[in-house]
């Protein structure tokens, strides 16, 4: 009966809808911010959709700086110069604008704004996170533009370490944003690749934490209504990027998954994260290429779950013979087609030649520890040389 000995933490306030960017500054009073630090990246930076950031902020006499030299997977340089852009600017909390990038990004400069050791002193290893002074964090407010990562309702920042070439998950309870804002009008005009990855993103949080092994019933519920919702409205958003409410559904759904992966995540992200260390990929389309490949390597220890969640999205009964397994892996085939997402990593530039390595680093990662299956570092890169060469065997 231990596994039924476990902790349980849910997110964060959460203000939802079309137009709640105007409540921004509203937010900043409620969280006594008054010279909030825009952590976003290069290209939101200058576009006119940060206006919608800015002018309620301006308006209710809010001191803005900005900081946006971020990359897209945000290295620990990156947080050292947002911090000492707030430190310099006496800045007294964040908003995170943008996608996973920014959110982590900006997570990361409020949990070090007052620290005196460095990031990786942080890493999400063992009791690490009891070496953060608290009093050393500012607020954090996370408006995200995409929906992927989830990582605004997440307790952890994804920093790659280039030394290393390796992503490294920096962790504390207080990284959680304060408050978040989903407002889907801010994602209208996603590009429809941008919209595929970070949608598959979304998905793989879901089905990660779906069929993971720990006991946690409501995230499991969570998650199962989260796959629900990009069923019907992932595809929609990609087609009609235009579509109010799925963009806010799919924002949604993003949160969910980002909710549910406390149940643990899984070979998907063991696998995606040394790759996005080493070949500095978007972590959406590497999760969404792994993915058939990932279930496959797990289906001995996931038969049922992908059963009830193929009765569940009711994908059965095109073909008496289709177990509820192959008709959830033919799903997320026809999927990631029906996106544009290419079915190998060879496709986006990945090769085989450091596959040994990647088995290793997979079996290393923290999200390793709650897959289904315990795959060691011949395994790992077993799945990782099938995902090159674009072999699926029902």
């Amino acid at each position: 009966m231990d596994k039924y000995r476990v902790n349980w933490n849910f997110p964060t306030n959460i203000w939802v809808g079309p137009g709640r960017i105007a409540d921004l500054a509203k937010a900043c009073v409620e969280l006594n911010i008054q010279r909030p630090l825009v952590v976003t990246d290069p290209g939101l930076a200058t576009m006119p959709l940060i206006e919608r950031a800015y002018t309620p902020c301006r308006e209710n006499s809010l001191e803005l700086e900005v900081f946006s030299a971020i990359k897209g997977n945000p290295n620990s340089e990156n947080i050292d110069q947002g911090v000492e852009i707030l430190r310099d600017k006496n800045c007294d909390g964040v908003i995170a604008f943008g996608g996973g990038s920014a959110i982590d990004a900006g997570k990361a400069i409020a949990l070090m704004a007052g620290q005196s050791r460095p990031i990786w002193d942080f890493e999400d290893i063992g009791d690490n996170y009891k070496r953060v002074d608290p009093n050393g964090m500012v607020p954090v407010i996370a408006v995200p533009t995409t929906a992927g990562t989830g990582s605004e309702v997440g307790r952890v920042a994804v920093i790659t370490d280039e030394n290393a070439k390796i992503k490294r998950l920096i962790f504390h309870p207080n990284i959680l944003p304060d408050i978040v804002i989903l407002d889907a009008e801010l994602t209208i005009g996603l590009p429809p690749a941008v919209t595929a990855a970070t949608g598959m993103d979304a998905l793989s949080h879901n089905l990660e934490s779906y069929y993971s092994l720990m006991y946690h019933p409501m995230a499991e519920g969570i998650a199962l209504q989260g796959m629900r919702l990009i069923k019907t409205y992932l595809p929609r958003a990609y087609m009609i990027g235009t579509e109010l409410k799925a963009r806010q559904q799919m924002l949604v759904a993003s949160c969910m998954g980002a909710t549910a992966f406390q149940r643990g995540l899984g070979a998907i992200h063991a696998l995606a994260h040394p790759l996005g260390g080493l070949y500095d990929k978007h972590h959406g389309l590497l999760n969404a290429i792994l993915m058939p490949y990932v279930l496959v390597a797990n289906r001995p220890a996931i038969e049922v779950p992908m059963g009830q969640l193929a009765l569940s999205l009711q994908l059965t009964g095109k073909d008496m013979f289709e177990s509820g397994f192959d008709a959830v892996l033919n799903w997320v085939i026809g999927l990631r087609k029906q996106l544009g997402i290419p079915h190998t990593l060879q496709e986006i530039g990945i090769g085989s030649d450091d596959a040994d390595k990647i088995g290793r680093m997979a079996a290393e990662d923290p999200s390793a520890a709650s897959n289904p299956m315990s795959f060691n570092a011949v395994e790992y890169r077993d799945i990782f040389l099938r995902a090159c060469q674009g072999t699926v065997t029902l």
